[in-house]
């Protein structure tokens, strides 16, 4: 079985999830989620590099995403908060991940967990940061 990427973003977003609720550490939300069904088709590196990445760069990704959202970030559903945080931590952190993926991705992963526009607004705000952080990135690419 292919290790998945998709599935790495979708348990940690989980696993972002929790860590936002209950405060938790990585280790142990970690330890937590290798138990759920699926978790056999994650590529485990790839979850790990997220989860671990976006607690221990939360300051600085919150600041990337402030000047592109609304609300304060309190205000944001726990889903979309932590798209949008897998979504700056790719764009910041993961050059390796084409432009539009850092997206697609993210907006999917809000659109299959998050509320009915939610999805929109991820869209929105990643729009803007991408450009900002990945100037000479095409968008086409």
């Amino acid at each position: 079985m292919r290790k998945s990427r998709r599935k790495a973003r979708e348990f940690a977003l989980k696993a972002l999830y929790e860590w936002k609720l209950s405060g938790n550490t990585a280790a142990d939300i970690a330890q937590h989620v290798r138990d759920e069904e699926g978790y056999a088709s994650v590529e485990e590196k790839y979850f790990l590099i997220l989860l671990n990445g976006v607690i221990g760069q939360a300051p600085a990704l919150e600041a990337a995403l402030t000047p592109y959202i609304d609300r304060k970030l309190a205000e944001l559903s726990p889903i979309e908060y932590a798209a949008l945080m897998i979504g700056a931590y790719e764009a910041l952190h993961c050059p390796d991940v084409p432009y539009r993926v850092v997206i697609n991705e993210a907006v999917e992963l809000a659109k299959s967990y998050g509320g009915t526009d939610g999805h929109k607004y991820v869209n929105g705000v990643l729009d803007k940061l991408l450009p900002a952080v990945r100037p000479h990135e095409s968008r086409t690419r």
